[in-house]
């Protein structure tokens, strides 16, 4: 079984795709004692899962697997986009951020709440990527809600009225963005 390093330390999100590359052995940061912080500094979604999934491969000579993944809120031109995870600053916690957000849109109504989720993962190795893309559409709930998930799967609520937190992991895996960017990666490895 192929062996392939996650640039993650996030056991949902590593969960999660180990849930659907099932026929590849998984490897967290956390895994081989690798505890490198690869700064996310990049415009893109795409610039900075290219650049862990690089970085992270050649010190650890694995092939390796990034993403980056973030709210993108269209009545705000996008934002956070590519800095969900960082905006409020480095020690910000889930809920710290989701909170800035709602209060952010506490005016927007209906239509002015839509946004997407997008996922971009990055697949490395011997010097070739491979780039796959996932995004889902929804709006921003009124308030946080729901128990299951991390990051902002509490206030993300999709078309059928449930928040990513209020489905269980089987049902988000499902329909997530990063079930989407890791089907299509899957069809990529495998041909």
């Amino acid at each position: 079984m192929k062996k392939i390093l996650v640039a993650t330390n996030n056991r949902g999100k590593l969960e999660e795709i180990k849930e659907i590359l099932k026929d590849y052995e998984l490897l967290s940061l956390h895994d081989i004692n690798c505890n490198i912080e690869v700064c996310e500094d990049q415009e893109t979604f795409e610039g900075n899962a290219k650049k862990k999934a690089n970085e992270i491969s050649k010190l650890n000579d694995l092939p390796c697997i990034a993403d980056d993944s973030g709210l993108c809120i269209e009545k705000l031109n996008g934002w956070p986009g590519v800095y969900t995870d960082r905006f409020l600053g480095p020690n910000s916690t889930a809920e710290e951020k989701n909170q800035a957000i709602l209060e952010k849109m506490k005016n927007l109504k209906g239509e002015e709440r839509r946004a997407r989720v997008i996922c971009v993962i990055a697949y490395y190795e011997s010097g070739e990527f491979i780039i796959s893309r996932g995004e889902v559409e929804g709006k921003i709930a009124l308030e946080p809600r729901g128990n299951n998930g991390f990051g902002f799967d509490s206030i993300f609520e999709l078309e059928n009225g449930k928040t990513y937190a209020e489905m269980s992991q089987e049902e988000k895996n499902a329909i997530s963005h990063r079930k989407i960017a890791l089907e299509n990666l899957k069809k990529q490895l495998t041909n």
